[in-house]
């Protein structure tokens, strides 16, 4: 028997809150620093693990509400909004990539689920390291005009090309590529995979 609509809804609703809940972890529990300009966490991983999960829009939200709780709780109240924006843009590229490009939801070989699970890894979290810093430069020139942070924002746009965007992608990438490749096998073996995915367009 086929899972009921909304049955798979509130479970896909159940598994963002949890994963909001991971990205928020991510970010204020586990070990982070800055350098040149790029603050470096694990919070970014779990958002890009709930849009491969759960497709963009709900993968996105998930990020955007667990890491602008973890500004709000911070201190960081001032972020918060562009935390929201960055964070929504990772989980729709992802999901972009995985789901509505390449179909990840469906069966592929082992190969494939692999190299496409990189790839919008990747993509998502690139895009976040050229969104960031270029969404902070337009905040504090446009919006609340502040010298001293526009220069900061324009310092943190040239670290793109640093050694620490890079780390920033790599360990981001690695973690949440090996745990949505350890999960995908797990969820699949429980029967809980395809309630998760994003709904498939029936086609006529």
């Amino acid at each position: 028997m086929k899972e009921h609509k909304s049955d798979s809804k509130v479970r896909r609703l159940a598994i963002a809150g949890l994963m909001a809940a991971l990205c928020f972890v991510g970010y204020t529990v586990f070990p982070s620093f800055s350098a040149s300009g790029t603050k470096i966490h694990i919070g970014n991983s779990f958002v890009v693990i709930a849009a491969l999960l759960l497709g963009g829009p709900y993968g996105g939200l998930a990020g955007a509400v667990g890491l602008t709780i973890a500004d709000l709780v911070g201190g960081y109240a001032e972020s918060a909004p562009r935390t929201f924006i960055t964070k929504l843009i990772i989980g729709l590229v992802v999901g972009l990539i995985a789901h509505k490009i390449a179909k990840l939801s469906e069966d592929h070989s082992k190969k494939y689920i692999t190299a496409i699970t990189i790839l919008a890894s990747v993509g998502g979290l690139g895009v976040n390291l050229a969104v960031e810093p270029s969404l902070k430069w337009l905040w504090y020139t446009i919006l609340i005009p502040n010298a001293d942070k526009t220069q900061s924002a324009i310092a943190s746009l040239m670290a793109i090309t640093t050694y620490s965007t890079l780390i920033n992608t790599v360990v981001n990438t690695v973690i949440a590529s090996v745990l949505y490749l350890a999960l995908r096998p797990a969820l699949k073996k429980a029967g809980l995979f395809n309630g998760l995915q994003p709904p498939r367009k029936s086609s006529k």
